[in-house]
């Protein structure tokens, strides 16, 4: 039997750093519209936008979307399983969409429900490989090692780091790139229900997750095995209102996104 699957975009009006951040409009539509209308193209069963804002819940309403009023929540992780645990559809697969990803990629989340062909699969999500040591040494993209592959090309994640893991000893740094394969962390995340059912509700945050600042060490801090896909897209997520601007001018260099 198939599993089924959801994809849950949450969203939430009071962003410290970008206010209204998913009604801000890119191009012809807004954000929120742009991640939803891109979601829906992927092989899910359903997607919905979980949000505390009535001003969001208005929005995906008028522009012909699923939408669900939460309660308040310290993360986004924590908002899509509340709506998750609402649904009558007993859904076996949630993902959790970043409401900042306007131009997601329908392959990226089919890519993601496939490690869940993986017996005793949980939790999984995306890297990509590294192209450049600016990016490396850049706090704000956080670096995943990971195991030999468990089967095909799924794999396990061995650590996530905000610092250059691992450090190359030998050689300068400029040399780093042609010693070793570099990966970086795409925020796209799926759980099974029993991790969301069983496991969620027992976790505590633990030290590694207060140095770094990464809700997915307190996963393998945990004990949680995290599976890992490779993608080979890139796509301009939405944290600043800077931001913007680059990413008009990635929606001109792809115009079949531009309607």
């Amino acid at each position: 039997m198939s599993k089924k699957s959801i994809g849950i975009i949450p969203a939430r009006y009071a962003s410290s750093r970008f206010p209204g951040k998913p009604l801000t409009v890119i191009g012809t539509k807004s954000m929120i519209q742009r991640v939803y209308e891109q979601t829906i193209q992927s092989n899910l069963d359903a997607v919905l936008v979980a949000t505390d804002d009535a001003r969001i819940f208005d929005a995906v309403v008028k522009f012909g979307g699923q939408a669900i009023m939460t309660g308040e929540h310290k993360n986004g992780t924590s908002r899509c399983i509340e709506a998750f645990e609402r649904q009558a559809t007993p859904y076996d697969i949630l993902v959790n969409i970043q409401g900042d990803e306007p131009f997601i990629q329908p392959e990226q989340i089919n890519a993601i429900l496939q490690a869940f062909q993986v017996p005793d699969t949980d939790i999984a999500t995306l890297i990509k490989k590294i192209d450049t040591l600016e990016d490396i040494e850049n706090p704000n993209i956080v670096k995943v090692v990971r195991s030999k592959a468990v089967i095909k090309d799924v794999y396990n994640a061995l650590y996530f780091s905000r610092s250059p893991i691992p450090f190359v000893r030998d050689g300068d740094r400029s040399e780093w790139l042609e010693r070793y394969t570099f990966y970086k962390h795409i925020g796209l995340y799926a759980f099974s229900r029993n991790f969301i059912s069983n496991d969620y509700p027992k976790l505590s945050i633990g030290i590694l997750e207060q140095q770094e600042k990464l809700e997915q060490l307190m996963w393998l801090e945990n004990n949680h095995t995290i599976r890992l896909l490779e993608t080979m897209i890139t796509t301009p997520n939405i944290d600043t209102p800077e931001d913007v601007e680059k990413a008009l001018q990635w929606l001109q260099q792809h115009p079949q996104l531009s309607q």
